[in-house]
């Protein structure tokens, strides 16, 4: 009988150590079942992606975007987006605290997310004209002025409304973005009611001293890090060192995808997000409270994995599974 080699988590392993001017806790908002699964190339049944957010939660993630209510012919992955809620939508009950928000595109998409009884949604617009006109066949004011009833609608409905912000540092076609445009745009959304805006490196161009620039330009306007959250890509691996740095600006909720899922349709250099799993071992190590079971996650984003055909991009998902 050969003895148990104990893992790195059951060591203890990584040692937390406290930085200074760090958050004591982090809310990680989880991305992977919508901004994740609309990018893959595989389309998962619809009983897979019920089981991966039942999985997130018990792994103690309590803020999971569960779908998206975009027509059918833009993101076919989330095609099914009326089967999936109902079935996804008790688990608040199991789980307290529980926010399973979805993403709405316009009044219609709203209605949609009503019928069904979300209480979180969110809106996603674009800091830049040209990512406007393919995402959403609109310019940057014509898009507002799309989302403006939108988030009435949701307010008066008692229903919370997040805000995505994209390409806040780098655009594909049009280059840099100016920390002072992102901020216009990002205030629009907030005056409008929404109650918490997310700042997107789309295609993960943006470098730590970007990061402190343009928190530092939202600060000057009068927008605290209380209300803002940041989602980066790890195109050019940076996602990790920008998040290090939005946290030390007093940012506290982190957008991330279980196994580092997904990308953008309509930015084709956009690879995968920040995978929840890196992230998590990195504030572990911090010393900073997420709720979240690092075991337990990583072994559903294997198992979502095998569903995939495919590794999990996560290096920790492959350092603590071995798949």
């Amino acid at each position: 009988m050969t003895d148990h080699e104990p893992t790195v988590l059951e060591l203890g392993l990584p040692d937390p150590v406290r930085a200074d001017g760090l958050p004591a806790r982090v809310r990680i908002h989880e991305v992977g079942p919508r901004d994740g699964l609309q990018n893959e190339s595989t389309a998962l049944p619809v009983d897979v992606k019920a089981e991966f957010i039942a999985r997130l939660a018990a792994a103690g993630l309590r803020t999971v975007e569960a779908t998206s209510f975009v027509h059918p012919k833009w993101v076919p992955q989330l095609a099914d987006a009326e089967e999936l809620f109902p079935r996804v939508s008790g688990l608040p009950a199991e789980y307290p605290g529980l926010r399973l928000p979805v993403l709405v595109p316009n009044e219609r998409g709203l209605d949609r997310a009503l019928t069904l009884g979300a209480k979180d949604i969110a809106v996603f617009a674009s800091a830049t004209e040209t990512f406007a006109q393919r995402n959403l066949n609109r310019s940057v004011a014509q898009s507002l002025e799309m989302f403006a009833p939108v988030v009435e609608r949701a307010t008066a409905a008692g229903v919370a409304v997040r805000g995505y912000l994209s390409m806040c540092f780098g655009d594909p076609w049009e280059g840099p973005v100016a920390p002072d445009q992102v901020v216009a745009v990002g205030r629009e959304l907030l005056a409008f009611g929404c109650t918490e805006l997310s700042l997107g490196d789309t295609i993960g161009t943006g470098t730590p001293g970007q990061v402190e620039a343009l928190l530092a330009a939202f600060s000057a306007a009068g927008v605290g890090p209380e209300r803002l959250a940041v989602h980066f890509h790890d195109t050019y691996g940076q996602a990790l060192a920008n998040t290090l740095t939005a946290l030390r600006c007093g940012v506290s909720v982190v957008d991330s995808s279980a196994g580092g899922l997904g990308g953008c349709p309509y930015a084709k250099s956009a690879t995968g997000n920040l995978a929840t799993e890196d992230l998590v071992w990195m504030l572990n190590g911090l010393g900073i409270e997420t709720g979240v079971d690092l075991a337990a996650l990583a072994s559903t984003s294997a198992w979502l994995a095998g569903h995939m055909g495919r590794p999990s991009p996560s290096r920790a998902v492959r350092a603590l599974t071995g798949a």
